[in-house]
């Protein structure tokens, strides 16, 4: 059986998923709102590249139970099928910046993600 995931339909949804499915402990559901080449600047300081490398890292940063809230949104700056999302972070982290891509489908998925930036 496979399981169905709501997909973002637009870019602002990927941070509400992000919370529900790290809250819900899916390293494979986060790892989905990822495209397949898709860059992660995670852990601090390195870059994580590819859905299979960024399931691996949150893999390892669910097995703590740490507990993710929404984050206040930034307005979504658009051009035809890109999209930059920020939030401003509630761990005083600096700030929270990602680039979507929509997919042929419609819905979108993140392209590059720096979570953290000081």
């Amino acid at each position: 059986m496979t399981d169905v995931r709501e997909r973002a339909t637009r870019p602002e949804d990927l941070a509400r998923l992000f919370v529900e499915l790290g809250n819900a402990g899916d390293a494979e559901g986060l790892a989905e709102l990822y495209e397949p080449d898709a860059v992660l600047a995670f852990p601090p300081g390195s870059e994580t590249v590819g859905r299979e490398a960024i399931r691996t890292v949150f893999e390892r940063m669910l097995a703590d139970r740490p507990r993710f809230q929404l984050e206040e949104a930034l307005p979504t700056v658009r051009n035809g099928d890109l999209a930059l999302t920020s939030t401003v972070p509630a761990d005083n982290t600096g700030g929270r910046v990602q680039v979507a891509r929509r997919q042929p489908d419609g819905t979108w998925l993140r392209v590059l993600d720096r979570p953290e930036i000081r």
